[in-house]
């Protein structure tokens, strides 16, 4: 028998062991082909209008994929051969040479590689055309995707976990050379030492991660620290310290509370706490760097996917406050005009709600008294009358209205930004119309517009009567706004409506930029949550291993516990509480830290980030949760199988 027949025996006869590793190379072979073919999928490049920056924006996302993949793998290796350290080491024992087993194990590996690269790919296959569906629907669109197995991404995925399969395939060709005998046939019974942890390291994990925070929440426009710092070095910094005060939280601060919890004799010594304690005290120290990576890249999972989710959420609100109006444009042809408004009036899908017909100034105004940070100093401002604001308030039902008296004006301005836009309240600027200049002082501002952004920039509304005087010495020019039902289904009519009417009419509709919107959200959802699944699969998988490793290590231990008297149920119990602390502790440590930066980046776009944060923490911890009965019924499984 050849030793690649021997290895493929191998795999037959013990694939129950092999099958955890078999499958984590599956599922990474299957994400990743999946995730590639939609780079190539036909009909994303054949419906989309940004074809180019999807493809871009996939090329960049499945390279952070391949080396996460890549880590992903390599881990599940370093499981799979630390199970099978006894074995090799029985057939050192039997006299095969060295050079011949870890050409057996280079065998068994690269085969199980090339099975799990065809089984992945055609899973993979299967699946690439409900996500491409759900990519379409994200994104906005109708179409539906055909069963279409793209060769550039069939040849991609075959290179790089080849590559992968080969390296890992190496690594187990080592293992012979790297243990003595001795060290293969007692490595799970290597012993542990008790972990030190002083109150000092305590303090300095709570302060690194306390300063992390500190200059993560400070205002970024107004922070002396962040200038002076540097806007390119605080960030590095907020990043180390936070990452290095979590694993100092794990190696030291949870440790140091792991002993004061020792010292209340009363809890310590109660059924089984006393095992769970020393359990979780005499493991932390060796498991620091697992959760720690695990805390940072439950972290960095849920602010992605939280903020790729907002901007999904959000698209309609921020398209509201753009786009008040379904439809506006400038009216400077009547036979053009009254054509619209025929062709909008016979539409069977879209009634009309209202359609006002706005008189409007346009004015070059000098802002240079606002104190702005805006590099010019003069801006275009789009002027009405507050009878024209007041009329255009009620029939959007924005429940507001002004009174404006004299030189007092108001303005509009839904990009407002603090910090950066002007400071409007209070300041006095000068309205210039050919012999006649107005100062009007800026009594209040309103974070939305009644007109469309696009169309009409900044508004300012003055009195009455200060409109009357400019009127005389600029020409007005009439902005005609429709409000229609189903706005955001209005594609034909939108296209429609836009070829009729000159470029210097600047239309601009709800449609419009709310179909951007819902291409370019949906598909940062889309990433977003396809890395988040892949991420969370990933750091709940190495729990998992972490725990298995233990439970195989442990399995001894609990043999005695259940011959001196401790029964299932109280074994079940110390397990549970045991994999429960390890499942939170990172979980817990992300949400932190995901909170801060949300709230750092909410201030940052003026955004209420809260709600689909929520969801988005929910949905992680709910999916967690299910790793977490997985764990703890397998671990219980391996330990128990000897004691029944």
């Amino acid at each position: 028998m050849t030793l690649a027949q021997l290895a493929g025996k191998n795999i037959r006869k013990n694939f129950t062991n092999y099958f955890l590793y078999f499958a984590s190379m599956i599922f990474s072979i299957v994400i990743y082909f999946t995730f590639v073919s939609l780079k190539y999928d036909s009909t994303i490049l054949a419906t989309s209008d940004t074809s180019p920056k999807i493809n871009s924006a996939f090329t960049g996302a499945s390279a952070v994929l391949m080396i996460f993949v890549a880590i992903f793998i390599w881990y599940s290796n370093a499981f799979f051969t630390r199970k099978r350290k006894k074995e090799v080491g029985l057939y050192s024992l039997l006299g095969v040479r060295k050079k011949q087993i870890g050409r057996m194990l280079f065998y068994e590996n690269l085969m199980m590689g090339l099975f799990a690269l065809v089984i992945g790919i055609l899973l993979g296959s299967l699946l690439s055309r409900g996500f491409v569906t759900i990519l379409m629907k994200v994104m906005g669109y109708d179409a539906m995707a055909n069963f279409h197995i793209s060769p550039q991404a069939v040849i991609n995925t075959i290179v790089v976990f080849t590559v992968i399969t080969v390296i890992t395939s190496f690594h187990g060709y080592r293992l012979i050379y790297r243990f003595k005998l001795i060290e293969l046939f007692q490595a799970d019974k290597e012993g542990e030492q008790e972990p030190k942890a002083s109150l000092a390291m305590a303090l300095l994990a709570v302060l690194c991660i306390g300063i992390g925070y500190w200059l993560a929440l400070q205002n970024i426009l107004e922070s002396d620290v962040w200038r002076k710092l540097g806007f390119m070095v605080t960030p590095l910094v907020i990043v180390v310290t936070v990452i290095i005060g979590t694993y100092l939280l794990y190696s030291t601060f949870i440790v140091y509370l792991l002993k004061l919890a020792r010292k209340n004799k009363k809890r310590f010594w109660n059924g089984v706490q006393l095992i769970s304690t020393s359990q979780l005290l005499y493991r932390m120290k060796g498991n620091a760097r697992t959760l720690t990576i695990i805390a940072v890249l439950s972290a960095t999972t849920l602010t992605a996917v939280g903020t790729a989710y907002s901007f999904f959420y959000n698209n309609r609100s921020s398209v509201e406050l753009a786009d008040p109006n379904s439809m506006m444009f400038i009216a400077s042809d009547q036979r053009t005009t009254n054509e619209v408004q025929d062709r909008i009036s016979r539409d069977p899908k879209h009634e009309v709600v209202y359609h006002e017909r706005i008189p409007t100034l346009q004015m070059k105004v000098d802002i240079t008294s606002l104190n702005s940070k805006i590099s010019s100093d003069i801006v275009s401002y789009t002027v009405i009358s507050n009878t024209a604001f007041n009329k255009l308030a009620e029939v959007q039902q924005r429940k507001d209205s002004l009174a404006l008296q004299g030189q007092e004006a108001a303005v509009l301005d839904a990009g407002y930004y603090e910090g950066l836009s002007p400071e409007y309240v209070g300041s006095t600027v000068s309205l210039k119309a050919k012999e006649l200049a107005e100062n009007v002082t800026f009594t209040s501002l309103k974070r939305y517009n009644v007109l469309n952004l696009r169309t009409a920039n900044t508004t300012v509304v003055v009195s009455d009567e200060v409109f009357a005087k400019l009127q005389k010495e600029t020409p007005i020019l009439n902005l005609e706004a429709y409000k229609l039902t189903q706005e955001d289904d209005a594609k034909s009519l939108t296209s429609e409506i836009q070829s009729m009417l000159p470029r210097e009419a600047h239309f601009s509709s709800f449609y419009t930029d709310y179909a951007a919107g819902m291409e370019s959200s949906g598909l940062i959802i889309f990433m977003g949550g396809f890395l988040g699944l892949v991420f969370l699969a990933a750091t709940g998988s190495i729990i998992y291993f972490k725990q298995l490793t233990e439970a195989n290590a442990d399995k001894d231990r609990y043999v005695i516990l259940h011959k001196i008297g401790v029964n299932k149920k109280e074994i079940h119990k110390s397990i549970a509480k045991q994999i429960l602390f390890v499942f939170v502790l990172p979980l817990i440590a992300g949400i932190s830290h995901c909170a801060v930066a949300l709230t750092a980046l909410s201030r940052l776009i003026q955004t209420n980030l809260v709600i689909p944060v929520l969801i988005c923490i929910g949905a992680y911890a709910c999916m967690y949760i299910v790793y977490y009965f997985l764990t703890v019924n397998t671990y219980y499984k391996i330990v128990t199988k000897s004691n029944a």
